[in-house]
């Protein structure tokens, strides 16, 4: 059965591994254990029999929320894991006042556009050379 709830400490290494597997350029899993104890960070993650399968994050910079790390394993992709997290994520960061929500993806990757456009994100511009490794367009995308 999936379980969505806040990051915890213990969350950190296994989220270092799945966003390694997930981006070309991931975050540490220091990163991700500083997430459980910052004040203007929320992180959710996925978890499925005692695995981690998924996560997602925002930064609240006053009345917007920067979203970040949006990742499902691959084995789970396609089950509308990244789409219930999304709705948990945007509804907690309503809760604490965020009216503006913002984010960045890869131009070329439609399942994760079709995930925000879902979840009420509208193209807003385009980033150029955003990316690297590889070097890549960034869609800029805006729920207001």
């Amino acid at each position: 059965m999936l379980n969505i709830r806040r990051i915890e400490n213990r969350d950190a290494e296994s989220l270092g591994l799945l966003a390694q597997k997930s981006f070309t350029m991931p975050w540490s899993v220091k990163a991700f254990g500083e997430l459980a104890d910052d004040l203007n960070s929320i992180f959710y993650v996925a978890e499925e029999d005692g695995k981690i399968i998924g996560g997602c994050g925002l930064t609240r910079v006053l009345d917007e929320g920067d979203i970040h790390n949006v990742m499902v394993d691959s084995e789970y992709r396609g089950k509308g894991i990244g789409t219930r997290l999304m709705k948990v994520l945007l509804d907690e960061g309503q809760k604490l006042g965020i009216v503006e929500f913002t984010l960045e993806v890869r131009v070329s990757n439609a399942a994760a556009i079709r995930v925000y456009e879902k979840s009420g994100f509208i193209s807003e511009g385009i980033r150029p050379g955003f990316y690297e490794q590889p070097v890549e367009d960034a869609v800029i995308m805006w729920r207001r």
